[in-house]
């Protein structure tokens, strides 16, 4: 099992920063894919940005350009930075891992979640 603690969120007006932290632990073997994900009210979760084990990242369009993901794999930590913040970017956020396990020619994965920070920004 892994663990996810997630750190960071409050309110902020807008044009302001935040930044979120989730730290894994638990019995990891090794992270493929740390990520960040976010839910408004009456909304579906959404990708934010998400970073690969390798290094390679993505992001939603409506945050590129704002929005800084980033990891520490010796602390099995991911961060989320979080600038020129947007009254629309007020959601809860959640951490996402993807943990694998490899099995000779083949590999398990298993998504964990945090438990959800609120970010909430004020016009």
């Amino acid at each position: 099992q892994v663990q996810l603690v997630e750190s960071g969120g409050g309110l902020v007006q807008a044009g302001g920063s935040l930044r979120l932290s989730c730290a894994a632990s638990g019995s990891i073997v090794s992270i493929n894919v740390m990520g960040w994900y976010r839910q408004a009210p009456g909304k579906q979760r959404e990708l934010v940005a998400a970073v690969r084990s390798g290094g390679n990242t993505n992001y939603a369009d409506s945050v590129k350009g704002r929005f800084t993901i980033s990891r520490d794999n010796a602390k099995n930590t991911v961060y989320l930075q979080m600038n020129s913040l947007k009254p629309e970017d007020t959601a809860v956020y959640y951490c996402n891992v993807q943990h694998r396990v490899y099995r000779g020619s083949y590999a398990d994965y298993t998504n964990y979640w945090g438990q959800g920070t609120q970010v909430t920004v004020s016009s």
